[in-house]
C-alpha cells in the first residue's frame, strides 16, 4: 500500500486537478437521487462510494456503493471527517489516503458543498491512479495473472514443506538405525534450509503478486533476490563445509575439490554484493 501512496504524493497536484474539474463537469453528484448516482458510478470508474450530509455532517443519505445500498449509515455523524480534510477551494475539500472502513480499500475521500448539505465521495486509490496512467491495472488480466502466481505460489509452499519434512524423515531414520552420523546430521540442515529458501520466495510472490500487487521498481525485486540469494549460499555452506569434513575424514588427497566448492559459494557471495551495490547505486 505504501507504494500507492508514495505514487499518489508524487502527482498529487495533477491528480486533483482531474478529480475536481470532472466533478464540475458532472451535475449528477448534487443529485440525491440513486438513479443519478448511479450514472456517477458509470461516469466514474475509481468511485465506490458517495453519500450526503446535512450542514451539520449529520448523514441523510444511505451509503451507495457500486453495486448496493447501504440504509444502515443514515443518521451518522460525519464531523470526524472534516479535520482529515483539507481544503481545495470554496467548494471541494480532499483528504490523505487512508484504508476505508466501509469498503477495505485504500481510498481518497472527496467533500463537495453544495447549497444545503455536503455530498463526500470515496474513490479507490489503484483504480484511481490507473485512470491516470500511473499504473497498469487490467482487471481481466490481473485476475488471470493472479490465478497463475497463486498456483504457482501455493505449490512452492506445498514443495517447500515436502523438502522440510523430508529432512526429518531423514534425520529420524539415520537416528534410530545404526548409520547414524555427522553426514547424516548435515543433509536435513541442507534440505531444511533450502525449504526455507522456497518458502521465501512462495511468500514473496502471494504478497506481491496475489494479495497485494506491488508496483514498485527494482528495489523490491533486488531484495528478493538477496534473500532468496542468501538461503541458497547458506545451503551451499553448509554442504561445502560437510564435504570438507567427509573428505577430512576419508581422502586427503580430494580435498582439492572441496576447495573449489568453497571458492564457488565465495564467488556467489561476491557477485550477490556487486549487484546490491550496483541495485543500490542505480
Amino acid at each position: 500500500m505504501t507504494e500507492f501512496i508514495s505514487l499518489y504524493q508524487d502527482h498529487i497536484e495533477e491528480i486533483e486537478l482531474f478529480i475536481i474539474a470532472t466533478l464540475e463537469s458532472n451535475r449528477n453528484i448534487s443529485d440525491t437521487d440513486a438513479k443519478n448516482y448511479a450514472k456517477s458510478f458509470h461516469n466514474f470508474p475509481s468511485m465506490e462510494l458517495v453519500y450526503t450530509t446535512n450542514e451539520d455532517f449529520i448523514q441523510t443519505s444511505p451509503n451507495i456503493y457500486r453495486k448496493k445500498v447501504g440504509e444502515e449509515a443514515i443518521g451518522k455523524d460525519r464531523s470526524y471527517l472534516i479535520s482529515t480534510l483539507h481544503k481545495k477551494n470554496d467548494v471541494f475539500s480532499m483528504s490523505q489516503p487512508y484504508l476505508s472502513s466501509a469498503t477495505g480499500s485504500m481510498c481518497i475521500t472527496i467533500m463537495k458543498k453544495e447549497l444545503e448539505h455536503y455530498v463526500f465521495i470515496d474513490f479507490k486509490l489503484s483504480k484511481l491512479l490507473a485512470r491516470l496512467r500511473l499504473i497498469e491495472l487490467h482487471e481481466t488480466f490481473n485476475n488471470i495473472t493472479k490465478l497463475f502466481y497463486t498456483i504457482i505460489g501455493f505449490s512452492l509452499m506445498f514443495f517447500s514443506a515436502l523438502a522440510i519434512g523430508y529432512s526429518f524423515v531423514s534425520f529420524a531414520g539415520h537416528f534410530f538405525s545404526d548409520g547414524f552420523n555427522l553426514d547424516a546430521l548435515f543433509r536435513p540442515i541442507v534440505s531444511i534450509t533450502l525449504g526455507l529458501a522456497i518458502f521465501d520466495l512462495s511468500k514473496n510472490i502471494l504478497e506481491r503478486e496475489v494479495y497485494y500487487k506491488s508496483y514498485g521498481g527494482k528495489s523490491e525485486d533486488s531484495m528478493i533476490l538477496s534473500k532468496f540469494a542468501i538461503a541458497i549460499i547458506i545451503a551451499l555452506s553448509i554442504e561445502a563445509l560437510m564435504v570438507v569434513f567427509k573428505i577430512a575424514l576419508h581422502d586427503y588427497t580430494q580435498m582439492l575439490y572441496g576447495l573449489y566448492l568453497i571458492m564457488g559459494v565465495g564467488i556467489i557471495i561476491v557477485a550477490l554484493g556487486l549487484y546490491n551495490y550496483l541495485s543500490k547505486k542505480s
